[in-house]
């Protein structure tokens, strides 16, 4: 039934956090826009994760609070690339990159570091191995 994930979604305070946040996607990690409409407060912009599409409100009014969703992992090829561009733009690193092995029935290593986004969204960065 599922075919996998086909968007998230950031919802900004003000337009002032939102231009914040299209510049950390669209600027610093260079994802590429796929759409924008409305105008105002109803501004919106997608973009390319590179496997799904990543949808940017610049309306959503009251941040809700820490919810049960902790963070999400963006696939990519450096790491340690990544975080350098993220430390370069001013931007929170809460773990700097690691090799990782999860033990599952089939070792599973990969190289991850995580950092907080414009929005204050806790973002990975996942390279398997």
């Amino acid at each position: 039934m599922i075919k996998g994930i086909h968007h998230i979604a950031i919802k900004c305070a003000d337009m002032a956090q939102f231009e914040k946040v299209i510049g950390f996607y669209k600027d610093i990690l260079g994802m590429p826009v796929v759409r924008t409409w409305g105008e105002g407060d109803g501004v919106g912009m997608m973009l390319d994760t590179g496997a799904g599409v990543m949808e940017i409100f610049a309306s959503g009014g009251d941040i809700l609070g820490y919810g049960s969703v902790r963070h999400f992992a963006l696939a990519c090829d450096d790491v340690d690339g990544c975080i350098a561009a993220v430390r370069d733009a001013g931007f929170e690193i809460t773990m700097e990159p690691t090799d990782i092995v999860i033990p599952a029935e089939v070792p599973y290593p990969a190289r991850i570091a995580f950092c907080k986004g414009a929005a204050g969204e806790e973002i990975e960065f996942f390279c398997e191995k």
